[in-house]
This record gives C-alpha cells, structure tokens and sequence, in this order.
C-alpha cells in the first residue's frame, strides 16, 4: 500500500483528502504545516507528498525546496487557493522548485486521483 503525506493547515481540507485516498486504498499520514511535514517524511518517508502553498510556520514553497535539495526524487503535489493573489503565481513557483504536479484549489478528485496513480506506478 503506498503511502501519502498530507500537508494543509486547514483542518477540513486535511479531513476531504484523507477520506478521498484512504477510500482508494492509499495509507494516509496529516502535518499542519511545512515543519510538521518535512520531520514526518524524514521517519515515515511517504511514496508521495500533497502540500499547500499558503500556511503559517514553514509554507509550503520553503518545505518543496528543503525537501528537493535533500531528495531530489521525492514527488510532491502542490495545491494552493492562493491567498490574497491568483494562485497561478505560487503553483507557477512550486513547478520551478519542483513539485511534479500543481492543482487550485478546489481539487478536481477524479484529476488528483489519476495524476496520484500516474505518478506512483
């Protein structure tokens, strides 16, 4: 079973997603933040990341570069709703540090489903 982190500060977003895997036979593991995140991939080392851009603490942006610069081969999904500016710019930037997929949120689930399976077989 692969095994997927999740990184959202928000609460509901974390819940959505983790039924949505956990419901396609995906382990799922949660962090609140960049912080959180990058220290449950150094002991649980997922198969894939999905972070958020936009978080207090360590955001998602910093944790794509820390992480990349120490596994290069990690996959990361980057999903933002922007904040206060279009969430193209920040998406724009998570592929330049790089996360191999990038989504606005909402979520398509049928897309983020696929590009899942895409990417982990």
């Amino acid at each position: 079973m692969y095994k997927i982190l999740i990184i959202d500060d928000e609460a509901p977003v974390r819940k959505m997603l983790k039924k949505l895997l956990e419901r396609n036979e995906f382990d799922v593991i949660e962090a609140i933040d960049g912080n959180q995140g990058i220290k449950m991939y150094h002991e649980e080392r997922p198969d894939l990341i999905i972070t958020d851009l936009i978080m207090p603490g360590k955001e998602g942006l910093e944790s794509i570069r820390e992480l990349k610069k120490i596994y290069p081969h990690v996959q990361i999904i980057a999903i933002s709703g922007g904040g206060f500016v279009d969430p193209k710019m920040y998406l724009d930037l998570a592929s330049k540090l790089g996360a191999v997929r990038t989504f606005a949120k909402p979520v398509d689930s049928d897309i983020l489903l696929s590009t899942i399976k895409e990417l982990l077989a």
